[in-house]
């Protein structure tokens, strides 16, 4: 009998070390398993989708630009002289705060190209965020099973706002300063605990010795903290629920088309991140933002030039700017209401988006499961509704730099400021109702696509000399995508009497409901759909060009 060993018998040699570790993993964590059930999961390829992506690595960038900043920065209260390097203000007394910011813009390797990428990327997430949730907004992807998901992306915008807004008041410089005196006036007029809350956060008299740590704790540990658990969370749902896809042949409301996570998506993410690293680089390379040393350090009795907030905080300065400096007196106390009603009136603005999804499914009924995006056209209402949102949004940003524009346009500054109060509640009823006008004409469009075909500019004459247009039908895919959309039916109370002739007790809230719900999908908010038989009858001839 032969003594020779097959080479498929040969013991095998030492693995090599990656693959020792991996197996070492594996036997703890179950990699390979995990590996294999999720590297494969289909994302679908669709350009809208790269908002979210920009949000998150907008974020990361800011984590990774905030942690070289805080090796750098003091965020301290206490009076010193500066000696630094920036010959304008040497000899000036300012905080230890002002005093290492201007170390890191001078003195620090780099420190200056950090800080610009830091804020860059900081509002770059916020405007992400906000182009993002739109999408979502617009094209339905908030209904079930994704409406905590819209939460947890409302509240990373939301948090996103405030964590900017405590970031550009850390350096303590006037401008700064004047954002922090500002808030602080709001905080103020909240009525009883106003006062109590002002001393709570500047420990004492503004400015106090407190402001600037307390914001550095919150700005570098609390909201990162709670926005990463938030954005975790976010991208758990993401995955458990699998994306949305927009309506298209073989797409349904049970199947994801697209591209495997690994190795395709996992490439391309990674691609654009250094993409949107680069971008973002790029700008604050070349476009300078907060330069903190033309402003100088912040004094009580002075007020920065032209000062105003980041985009995404300038609607709550309009919101104060256009209200009128009413008083009231109440048990001995003034109320400052032209101060606390636009501090309340700015959650609800937010507020409004963030309980929206819940509004809708309560309104319209609908508790189904939804996997495939609506197009915008098909549902005027919400895009009527997000659109007057959005205006509302942008004339509160000119209210807020009503100043600028008066400057330089060279306007009447009492005039913007009457131009935008009546525009608060003109303008986004009128924004609602030519969105929705816009979106039953695009149906119209449609309807009219799917019956004759889409126009080909060809030009025919007739044997008794009409001259027609050519049409060209559609190919099927087409047809699907102008076609396929759902038209519900508003809900329904039923008589007002049951069949034995007894009035049946309907509440108030119920008759809302029902009212609401024909404002969504009753008469005059949906152009039908064509038909199979009207379709029929046209593509057989029958004045069919």
């Amino acid at each position: 009998m032969s003594t020779n060993t097959s080479a498929s018998a040969k013991p095998r040699g030492k693995a090599p070390a990656g693959e020792r570790v991996a197996d070492w993993a594996d036997g703890r964590l179950g990699i390979y398993s995990l590996a294999k059930a999720n590297l494969r999961k289909i994302f679908p390829d669709h350009w809208s989708f790269m908002l979210g992506e920009i949000s998150l690595y907008s974020f990361i960038i800011v984590i990774l630009t905030g942690v070289y900043l805080t090796l750098f920065f003091h965020p301290a209260m206490n009076e010193v002289v500066y000696d630094g390097s920036y010959a304008p203000l040497q000899g000036i007394t300012m905080s230890e705060a002002y005093a290492s910011t201007l170390h890191i813009s001078f003195d620090v390797r780099g420190g200056l190209l950090v800080r610009q990428i830091h804020h860059w990327a900081a509002i770059v997430f916020v405007a992400a965020m906000l182009v993002h949730m739109m999408r979502i907004f617009f094209t339905g992807a908030f209904r079930k099973p994704r409406e905590i998901n819209w939460v947890f992306g409302f509240l990373l915008l939301f948090l996103g706002m405030f964590d900017g807004f405590m970031g550009y008041s850390l350096p303590d410089d006037l401008l700064s300063g004047t954002g922090i005196r500002f808030m602080e006036g709001a905080v103020l007029s909240v009525p009883i605990v106003g006062t109590y809350l002002s001393f709570f956060l500047f420990g004492g008299e503004f400015p106090g010795t407190d402001i600037v740590p307390r914001f550095y704790t919150i700005h570098v540990l609390l909201i990162p903290g709670i926005m990463a658990g938030l954005l975790v969370a976010h991208l758990i749902l993401v995955f458990y629920h699998k994306h949305t896809q927009f309506p298209g042949p073989g797409k349904s409301e049970k199947n994801v088309v697209g591209m495997p996570l690994f190795p395709v998506y996992t490439a391309k993410a990674g691609g654009f991140f250094f993409i949107v690293f680069g971008v973002i680089a790029a700008i604050s390379a070349l476009v300078s933002v907060n330069p903190v040393w033309a402003y100088g350090p912040y004094r009580p009795d002075q007020v920065s030039t032209d000062a105003q907030p980041d985009w995404y905080m300038g609607f709550s300065e309009g919101l104060i700017r256009i209200m009128p400096g009413w008083e009231i007196d109440f048990l001995g106390h003034t109320l400052v209401l032209g101060v606390f009603i636009p501090l309340m009136v700015f959650p609800l603005v937010l507020g409004f988006m963030g309980v929206y999804p819940f509004l809708e499914s309560w309104v319209t009924g609908d508790k189904r499961e939804h996997h495939l995006l609506d197009r915008p056209r098909n549902r005027p209402v919400r895009t009527g509704i997000g659109a007057a949102w959005i205006s509302l949004y942008l004339i509160l940003l000119v209210g807020g730099g009503n100043d600028l524009f008066a400057t330089r346009f060279h306007l009447s500054i009492n005039a913007i400021t009457w131009v935008v109060r009546i525009s608060f509640f003109v303008l986004p009823v009128l924004v609602f109702f030519i969105t929705k006008r816009i979106c039953l004409g695009l149906q119209r469009r449609d309807r009219d696509k799917v019956l004759h075909g889409r126009e080909t500019g060809i030009i025919k004459r007739l044997p008794h000399g009409e001259f027609i247009e050519i049409h060209e039908p559609l190919e099927q895919g087409a047809l699907f995508k102008l076609t396929q959309h759902e038209q519900p039916k508003p809900l329904d109370i039923g008589p007002e009497v049951d069949e034995n002739g007894v009035e049946k007790k309907v509440g108030p809230t119920a008759k809302l409901r029902a009212k609401l719900s024909r404002g969504y999908y009753g008469e005059g908010t949906q152009i039908p759909k064509a038909t199979v038989e009207e379709y029929e009858e046209i593509t057989s001839g029958h004045g069919h060009h």
